[in-house]
């Protein structure tokens, strides 16, 4: 007998298909271009990265999933490793970050190892309890693989502000 899909499946299902709509994604952008990303507050930065096939400048609006120092924001990616912003970081770790009324900023981006991105979802957990319980669901379903506090499959990124 099939199981019956609870309001949290349906509610992940469709919050997973609004990450996917492109459209909806990327109107923050135009927001923080236009200087008004504070509206958004401290939770989310946009980050111009550059195309590693095309060369062209890219931006995408994330959320901060730990501020560990001043010059230092942790994001991760809810499509995985299949994030064009993350293939391109990686191939081009050189960035510029907007955070709120700041910015843009270069910056370097590092791909977390397992360990800190254990943590810094540890950490994001613990501050963001009822955020974490909502958003996980929807991760999973993005992701296709249940979210685990150890051995994260959500890869993390920390964006180190140069001075």
């Amino acid at each position: 007998m099939p199981e019956t899909p609870t309001p949290s499946d349906a509610i992940a299902q469709h919050g997973a298909r609004i990450l996917r709509t492109r459209w909806l994604m990327r109107a923050p952008i135009r927001l923080y271009r236009a200087r008004l990303g504070f509206l958004f507050g401290s939770r989310t930065l946009m980050l111009e990265h550059i195309g590693r096939k095309t060369g062209a400048t890219r931006h995408v609006v994330l959320e901060v999933i730990d501020h560990p120092t001043p010059d230092t924001y942790v994001v991760a990616s809810g499509f995985g490793d299949r994030a064009q912003w993350f293939r391109n970081i990686q191939a081009h770790p050189h960035v510029r970050v907007t955070v709120g009324t700041r910015g843009p900023a270069p910056a370097i981006a590092r791909v977390l190892p397992q360990d800190e991105a254990d943590g810094a979802l540890r950490h994001y957990i613990t501050r963001h309890p009822r955020a974490w319980k909502r958003f996980k669901s929807i991760l999973e379903n993005t992701l296709g693989t249940p979210i685990t506090e150890r051995n994260t499959p959500l890869p993390m990124v920390a964006l180190r502000l140069v001075r």
